[in-house]
């Protein structure tokens, strides 16, 4: 199983990271989290259900779609606050 720390191999995972660390109370779709990162859809949602399977997303799942917000859980705010201060500075 992934872990977070695991996650800062991907581009794709750390964009979506940045997106809701700084956008923390914004919940979005595959396709529009895929247009604020400029990624393809697919991808990003492949991505965004990783992030849900490890808790770092919440899926907000209705039956058109699928919304995604951000943990509300300090810890893994804290960690992934760390792991894209470290990807700045590397």
């Amino acid at each position: 199983m992934k872990k977070i720390d695991d996650l800062a191999k991907s581009d794709i995972h750390m964009k979506i990271l940045a997106f809701f660390h700084e956008n923390q109370a914004s919940i979005d779709t595959p396709r529009g989290v895929a247009t604020w990162i400029r990624e393809d859809r697919a991808k990003v949602k492949r991505a965004l259900e990783d992030l849900v399977s490890l808790k770092v997303l919440v899926a907000h799942r209705a039956t058109s779609t699928t919304g995604y917000g951000y943990t509300s859980s300090n810890t893994i705010i804290s960690k992934v606050g760390r792991l894209l201060g470290k990807r700045k500075t590397s």
